[in-house]
């Protein structure tokens, strides 16, 4: 036969809440922060890809949702990680056209790194079944890409 437990005449403590950090770990910013190009003596790109960017439509508030991929070539100066997701983060709650919020970030991004290059595509999913893509470019003055080195290809007949 199963006992069953007595019951207690002491009340159960109340649940503990957790009480908030001062200074929250992480918080959106619109300050974008840069260490300098490991390697500036070469083109290289460097691609982020952000696939959970979030904005609302300025005219109904309903929220947007997009994939930004940006390829950049740096000059002197690169963009953190952490700094570039809390920027991406603070748009969560603002208002913004998709073209508008796009030519903000390169205009931002241009700003704080004035890289060799960099294009940044917005891949906006569907509203009212209509995709759209967004893509921004900015070239420094006279800078032009080398030219794509291809590994010769071997006929494989002998």
């Amino acid at each position: 036969m199963a006992r069953t437990p007595k019951k207690s005449s002491v009340p159960p403590e109340p649940a503990k809440q957790r009480v908030a950090p001062i200074n929250p770990p992480t918080a959106p910013s619109k300050e974008l922060h840069v260490f300098p190009n490991p390697s500036p003596e070469r083109d290289y790109v460097i691609q982020f890809q952000i696939p959970e960017f979030t904005c609302h439509c300025p005219l109904t508030g309903q929220p947007d949702f997009a994939h930004f991929t940006i390829d950049m070539v740096a000059d002197q100066l690169c963009v953190e990680l952490k700094s570039l997701k809390m920027y991406m983060w603070s748009y969560r709650n603002e208002g913004a056209f998709h073209e508008k919020v796009t030519n903000t970030i390169l205009d931002d991004i241009v700003k704080a790194t004035q890289p060799r290059f960099i294009r940044i595509t917005a891949k906006w999913y569907v509203r009212g079944g209509i995709y759209t893509n967004v893509v921004v470019e900015h070239r420094q003055k006279g800078w032009k890409p080398l030219p794509k080195v291809e590994a010769e290809k071997e006929d494989a007949r002998g």
